[in-house]
């Protein structure tokens, strides 16, 4: 039986009835993304059949269609009609990356309070996952940053460090949050302010610290070192903050 469209707004949601019934179709749509009725690459239903189905009109039926792709719930092909996209946690969590940008002064704090305990997760994991060939690529990353004459080089070897870890772990999901949350400006910032405070050869430690830690399988001593090497980088932030600091 056809579900009549509701004109009510919802709370913390767009209001009025259009944006209210263009938001319940996406709603409805998402579920049938979520219960599994449609999979990654699965071809939605011709829009007077999926209109019908849903019990909606038209109009707003592709009002929802149309913003699938801005949340990466679906794909647009000319042509050949929308399809689901392929869901993958890097593709769903991209937008974090670009609001992770945007945060400054206490909320920044707070990304950074998220990211202890995720990183602390990742190396933990890693400690009991990493394979011969990531503990290399972890070896070889560290060489670089021991090398760098640049901060930019700097930047570039932290980036790729953080990486190996997190896809060591093994947990899609937990490496797809760490790259939206740890973004490349922040790292700049990071690494100027420590070359700023004379502390590059003290990060470089805290690196080398979880480096072994990890080679040698220790989880909880992972743990300890990656969780005191992101509280290190917060106290930065911390003292740029209350010094009136833009980072």
């Amino acid at each position: 039986m056809a579900v009549t469209e509701s004109t009510a707004a919802r709370p913390g949601r767009r209001t009025g009835r259009a944006a209210s019934v263009t938001d319940e179709a996406i709603d409805k749509i998402r579920e049938r993304i979520v219960t599994g009725s449609w999979g990654p690459g699965d071809r939605l239903p011709k829009e007077s059949e999926l209109a019908a189905e849903l019990g909606l009109s038209r109009n707003s039926l592709r009002e929802a269609v149309r913003a699938l792709p801005h949340l990466q719930h679906a794909e647009l092909r000319k042509g050949d009609g929308t399809y689901v996209s392929s869901l993958e946690p890097d593709l769903l969590l991209e937008s974090t990356g670009f609001i992770s940008h945007l945060l400054l002064g206490d909320t920044a704090l707070d990304l950074y309070e998220v990211r202890r305990i995720l990183e602390a997760a990742a190396a933990a994991l890693a400690a009991a996952r990493i394979d011969a060939e990531e503990k290399a690529g972890l070896g070889r990353s560290l060489e670089r940053m021991r090398d760098a004459h640049t901060v930019e080089e700097l930047v570039e070897a932290d980036v790729a460090v953080h990486a190996i870890i997190a896809k060591a772990a093994g947990n899609a999901v937990l490496t797809s949050l760490l790259a939206s949350l740890s973004t490349r400006t922040m790292r700049v910032r990071l690494w100027h302010g420590r070359a700023a405070d004379d502390a590059l050869d003290e990060t470089r430690e805290e690196h080398r610290r979880i480096y072994e830690a990890i080679v040698e399988g220790d989880p909880e001593l992972a743990r300890a070192t990656a969780t005191a090497h992101i509280a290190s980088g917060e106290r930065w932030l911390r003292s740029q903050i209350a010094a009136g600091g833009s980072a």
